[in-house]
């Protein structure tokens, strides 16, 4: 770490508030800051969310569901807005003590059921629905391999080079360098899979492209990060980009990806969804009161 002198850890650590993005919502300890109940709206699939990555891949599920003619898969998304701390309802922490999004409630059983981690819900959703996860075991083993791999590899492309890349009120050379050689590790592992598949975890499209795609789709389409594509020479990477291009094509994606969205074009914003006309009538542009 050029320019800095060396930092040598106390024997015991203590917790002082950080500065930099985000530093208002972390702290060392759970639960909740303040009471207030979750909305639910009228279809049995609640779901909690923002338009991150995370929250974009159960959106995507969502809308991929309701396109195959999975006509139960309707569901309400809730706008919660993790800038302003608001996963740390009591609401929300009944139904995910984690207090992360996405999180999401099936009311279609006798008692509501609470899933959270978007791996989980995933997996929860094409089981309950029989779609989008293989049936053979060894189809299925190989795309449970790879949601297992996205889960697991994703925080060194957010927490890691994200945060120290983008976020941290510091540039720290190591660390940029750190999680850049491992961000790029990781997208060459998806760029040689990709170059022998047509999807991630084989011939046919499955959750494991939908968590991926959110991640390292959108850091290869540019989404992520800043200038990080280029930071990253994701041209390197052809096999990716030309399979990001491919799922971005679908309808399914593209409305997945407006779903608790607050960023970006205003067109491109559905703060809220809870019904497929939506997307027609209810986009952050047509909610703007004009003069």
């Amino acid at each position: 770490m050029s320019g800095s002198p060396d930092y040598t850890p106390p024997k015991v650590w203590t917790w002082m508030a950080p500065s930099g993005k985000f530093a208002s919502i972390n702290r060392p300890i759970a639960g909740a800051t303040h009471e207030q109940a979750l909305p639910v709206g009228r279809h049995p699939l609640q779901l909690y969310s923002m338009g991150t990555p995370n929250g974009v891949k159960v959106t995507i599920m969502l809308e991929e569901l309701l396109a195959a003619g999975y006509s139960q898969a309707e569901y309400d998304a809730w706008l919660v807005r993790i800038g302003e701390g608001e996963q740390f309802s009591s609401g929300f922490t009944e139904i995910n003590p984690n207090s992360k999004i996405p999180a999401l409630v099936d009311h279609s059983g006798d008692q509501p059921l609470a899933v959270f981690e978007s791996g989980s819900i995933l997996l929860y959703l094409a089981e309950k629905f029989g779609a989008f996860l293989p049936k053979d075991i060894a189809l299925r083993t190989t795309c449970l391999n790879w949601l297992f791999w996205q889960v697991g590899s994703a925080p060194y492309i957010g927490g890691g080079f994200g945060h120290f890349y983008a976020y941290a009120p510091k540039k720290i050379e190591y660390a940029i360098n750190r999680f850049a050689m491992e961000a790029k590790r990781q997208l060459d592992v998806l760029d040689r899979r990709l170059a022998e598949s047509a999807f991630v975890a084989g011939p046919d499209y499955t959750i494991a492209d939908m968590a991926i795609f959110p991640w390292y789709g959108g850091l290869v389409e540019g989404w992520l990060y800043n200038d990080a594509a280029t930071f990253l020479s994701v041209q390197d990477y052809p096999h990716l980009r030309a399979w990001a291009d491919r799922l971005l094509e679908r309808p399914a994606v593209q409305r997945g990806r407006m779903v608790n969205r607050t960023f970006g074009e205003p067109s491109s914003q559905l703060r809220e969804r809870h019904d497929a006309s939506d997307f027609e009538t209810k986009t952050q542009d047509r909610m703007i009161d004009t003069p």
